[in-house]
């Protein structure tokens, strides 16, 4: 195509991107029309077979690849859409949206002042205020934006072993003794990938509401120690992934102190909650976390990815991850070197996650983003109150939701006043599943469910949109019964 750099590619340019932008502008409207489906659903055979999407050897024209464009955005899911509860992250924010657009504009990275001056100095502001908004002393300590919470929990294990054992930075595991960590949630993956093993993960048991029981913890901590093993980290979580519960903090923290083991909290679905004055209560204690997950493209509505770990000791993610690569971080550069933090990531090309974050804070204020946040838990709540004695309706935990997850079952006709049995669970496993695949095929909302433990599918439903009216839940309770009523 005749683009820049092209000798006399402007116009065309300047005509190709109006042309790709008009085409955005109108999906942002229509994302937001509730009269558009949240989904064109096709299956993948459907989709493969009725367009090429192959790659040639030969370019396309300048038409042809904006076909490409309005064909990849009709069959995408309208994350933005306000009838899109199927995930934590969701939503389509301006704010947020234009700096993403600006932020691939500059198309460069993190790991160095020179080449991303004022990223680098955004991040260092931005993780301040988080930290400060943590409880930590005047934002003290160290942090970094991560691929996402996974990425970000697997840095707080990494940095958590080495203030334990700095040598297996050098020696590796083979020079360590056998490791433990403890979590209410999983964090296997990243035990696996550090090679801690994931036998080394001890899962604690939950009360009803998903809350890790800290005697429990404090009891297989006492076995852990017995057996031999050196319990290094305790993951409580601020805000689990299906049931949207907060450990109790204080007490995890008190074990922690006592058997001096490295606390991390995993807010990532939970820390936007430190925003607001009405809700931060449930986060109490978290001031006393060694380290926190925190990603504001869940209950911030952050577009994707921006997940921050933050670190209460200044100095140590450095200490553990820097490997001193002298084609980039030469000592004798004519400004302070503080400010080229790549050598603290464990990836050298890292994206710019920071931008849309502080934009946004930067329009909304702290305020609108509690006002924002306020009002996801207010529609939860309003959620949960027109279905707990409503006819058809289970609720999988008894009480008000504490976060915006609001996991219930929905009885069809056909299994209400049924005795308890195993034909009953048999059926009832399948309702939640149809009336989703339903819901995808008629494009009208989407939600998620799952199983947990003995608790056979049930929905989960999350709110993070603010986007979302009480008349979109509704319409969502009126959506799963006309969908559910024949099964």
């Amino acid at each position: 195509p005749d683009l820049l750099p092209t000798c006399n590619g402007e116009i065309t340019t300047m005509s190709f991107l109006q042309d790709v932008v008009d085409i955005l502008l109108q999906y942002v409207v229509k994302s937001f029309d509730r009269s558009t489906k949240v989904i064109d659903f096709h299956y993948p055979n459907e989709l493969l077979q009725e367009y090429n999407w192959e790659l040639a050897d030969q370019p396309q024209t300048l038409e042809e690849i904006l076909l490409n464009c309005r064909t990849t955005l009709k069959y995408a899911i309208k994350t933005g859409h306000p009838r899109y509860f199927f995930f934590l992250s969701t939503g389509l924010d301006m704010v947020g949206l234009a700096a993403d657009w600006l932020t691939f504009f500059f198309n460069t990275n993190m790991f160095t002042y020179e080449i991303a001056p004022v990223f680098v100095l955004l991040e260092y502001v931005t993780l301040r205020k988080m930290r400060e908004m943590v409880g930590w002393p005047g934002g003290c300590g160290d942090g970094i934006f991560s691929p996402g919470g996974a990425i970000s929990n697997m840095y707080a294990m990494l940095i958590a072993r080495f203030k334990m054992f700095p040598e297996v930075k050098e020696k590796g595991m083979a020079a360590i003794p056998r490791l433990v960590a403890f979590t209410s949630e999983h964090v296997c993956k990243g035990a696996a990938a550090l090679g801690i093993g994931t036998d080394s993960v001890i899962l604690i048991r939950c009360d009803e509401r998903g809350k890790m029981i800290p005697s429990d913890l404090e009891r297989r901590i006492v076995e852990a120690k017995q057996k031999g093993f050196v319990p290094f980290l305790v993951s409580a979580t601020a805000g689990t992934t299906v049931y949207g519960a907060f450990d109790p903090l204080i007490a995890i923290a008190d074990i922690c102190k006592k058997y001096k083991i490295w606390m991390h909290v995993d807010g990532a679905w939970g820390g936007g909650l430190l925003m607001s004055r009405k809700h931060k209560w449930k986060l109490n204690g978290i001031e006393r976390a060694n380290s926190v997950t925190w990603n504001p493209h869940k209950m911030m509505g952050v577009p994707l990815q921006c997940s921050a770990l933050l670190v209460r000791e200044e100095g140590l993610m450095q200490s553990c991850n820097q490997m001193h690569a002298s084609y980039l971080f030469q000592q004798d550069k004519h400004y302070d070197l503080s400010y080229d933090t790549g050598d603290k990531a464990l990836q050298c090309g890292r994206h710019v996650d920071v931008f849309k974050l502080w934009l946004m804070w930067r329009a909304k204020g702290t305020t609108g983003f509690e006002a924002q946040i306020d009002k996801c838990l207010e529609l939860a709540e309003y959620l949960y109150n027109k279905i707990k004695n409503r006819e058809g309706y289970e609720m999988v935990f008894d009480g008000k939701p504490q976060h915006t997850n609001v996991c219930f079952w929905y009885i069809p006709p056909s299994l209400r006043g049924v005795e308890d049995s195993e034909e009953r669970t048999s059926r009832l496993m399948k309702v939640a599943p149809v009336i989703k695949a339903r819901m995808m095929e008629y494009g009208t909302t989407m939600v998620s469910y799952q199983p947990l433990g003995d608790k056979v599918n049930f929905f989960r439903m999350v709110i993070s949109n603010p986007a979302a009216t009480h008349q979109d839940i509704d319409f969502l309770i009126d959506e799963i019964e006309r969908l559910g009523q024949d099964l």
